[in-house]
């Protein structure tokens, strides 16, 4: 076997040396302290899910509705609340969604596993029907079923965004004829234009009020951030009776705050951005290997240099690159930082950087004991949505690179007015492009090419993912 298959890479050397030694002694005044970790003032869009009309089940329902969903944690969860809209729009009973086995993470996790079912049905009752189990007639109806032969009642053509109109020509005649339809693939499969304004926002209702997780996540998120916020306090000690005895236990370093850094670095990743991240030689050939027996080579950014696709704000960020972002933005290193990330490419080496920047950095591991961890261990849809469950409760929110996650929880924290740092990629890309830059010009640029990309509210547009951009759909301007 040769040997780069073998090891891989060799764990690299920082990339912008001259800047992290200026970031290493960084300096940070309390004025710039107070400002970043200030919440959102009121931006005028409240929560606006119920729709203006009494919207009732029907007395009868059409049939049944079966999705399967592929995809993580998050593009499931997307799935699902488009799921729950296609059977309001054909008046079925939804099946509680299958979610498929992720090629990648090989988890096998069921809906009722990560997400409390009792709860999304209840408050889902008063829109449409659904159940946990077809009834017995409709046995056959399984996923096994469908993968062995073509199946008269399977739906396998629904384009992607299709229209409400699209499934009511195409799947209302086979619910009609069969009783059941079975929609696979189902990932972006309804669109987001020029859809009734009640099914628009019960897609939201859906997202953030019927989709929550099961107790044992909830519970160990609570534990995470509350170790997060009262990191001098013991097992013996009641957080909250601790912050009533230190007055608020707030200093000007932010402490009782954290930020949540979700670091999308595996190598899944780090082989489709065709991106150079300093391994070397040996890390470029196993990257290239990866991107043939995974994609047959064909990822369209493989065609540009890697000066190309970071001027293009194209490559994902190394964590010593968000690291130094932070640090430019006047976190320091006091700041607590929670690493959301199932499994860094290249392991503690590739974030040493990060953590000698921001040494008070936790994850799952360091925080929660190994009889809390058990519950989740190897199961990447658990482990995800424990992350996004202590993303919703930290003060500051920032993604390394564009994906479902950072959509998901983009698009939450928008929808609850809490402050999500968006990187400028592109700007990002073409400054550690400059290797002349010193750190006072680097952290100008930075400064100034953030001050709008900090939680302002945007609308959405045409296209655009009203999972990310909840506003107007979902939102009404007070």
């Amino acid at each position: 076997m040769p040997g780069y298959l073998m090891q891989e890479w060799n764990a690299p050397k920082p990339r912008h040396t001259r800047l992290l030694n200026s970031a290493l002694e960084r300096q940070t005044s309390d004025e710039q302290q107070t400002e970043l970790w200030m919440p959102l003032a009121n931006q005028q869009w409240k929560p606006c899910v119920r729709p203006d009309s009494t919207s009732n089940v029907p007395e009868k329902s059409q049939g049944y509705i079966q999705v399967f969903l592929d995809g993580g944690l998050n593009q499931q969860r997307m799935g699902i609340c488009d799921a729950v809209a296609v059977a309001k729009i054909l008046n079925a009973t939804l099946v509680i969604p299958h979610l498929e086995v992720n090629p990648v993470w090989k988890d096998s996790s069921t809906f009722m596993d990560i997400f409390d079912v009792d709860h999304f049905i209840n408050v889902l009752k008063d829109d449409i029907s659904i159940v946990k189990e077809l009834p017995d007639e409709y046995f056959w109806s399984t996923r096994e079923y469908y993968a062995t032969a073509i199946r008269a009642n399977r739906v396998k053509t629904a384009p992607v965004h299709a229209s409400a109109n699209w499934y009511l020509e195409n799947v209302m005649p086979i619910i009609q004829s069969y009783g059941i339809a079975a929609i696979a693939p189902f990932s972006h499969r309804l669109a987001f234009d020029n859809m009734n304004e009640d099914i628009q926002r019960l897609r939201c209702k859906v997202n953030f009020q019927a989709l929550a997780f099961v107790p044992h996540i909830r519970a160990l998120g609570d534990a995470l951030v509350s170790r997060l916020r009262y990191p001098s306090t013991t097992n013996e000690v009641d957080s909250t009776n601790y912050l009533r005895e230190v007055g608020g236990y707030k200093d000007k370093h932010g402490t009782g705050k954290f930020v949540v850094l979700h670091l999308r670095f595996d190598k899944d990743m780090a082989a489709h951005s065709a991106c150079d991240f300093g391994g070397g030689k040996a890390e470029k050939l196993a990257l290239a290997k990866y991107r043939q027996v995974i994609w047959q080579g064909r990822v369209l950014n493989s065609q540009f240099t890697d000066e190309e696709l970071r001027s293009q704000g194209r490559c994902p960020l190394t964590p010593e690159e968000i690291g130094l972002l932070l640090a430019a933005l006047g976190f320091d290193n006091n700041t607590r930082l929670y690493l959301a990330s199932h499994k860094v490419y290249g392991g503690e080496a590739r974030i040493s950087t990060l953590r000698s920047l921001f040494p008070l950095m936790e994850d799952k591991k360091s925080l929660a004991s190994s009889e809390e961890r058990a519950q989740i261990q190897g199961k990447a849809s658990l482990l995800a949505a424990v992350d996004y469950y202590v993303s919703m409760h930290s003060d500051i929110f920032i993604s390394a690179s564009p994906g479902n996650m950072h959509n998901a929880v983009e698009g939450h924290r928008t929808y609850e007015n809490m402050k999500t740092i968006r990187p400028n990629m592109a700007l990002l890309g073409q400054l550690f492009l400059n290797k002349s830059l010193s750190w006072s010009e680097f952290q100008e640029a930075v400064i100034e090419g953030h001050k709008s990309r900090q939680g302002l509210l945007r609308l959405r547009k045409t296209e655009q993912s009203i999972y990310t951009y909840p506003a107007p759909d979902c939102m009404c301007n007070a």
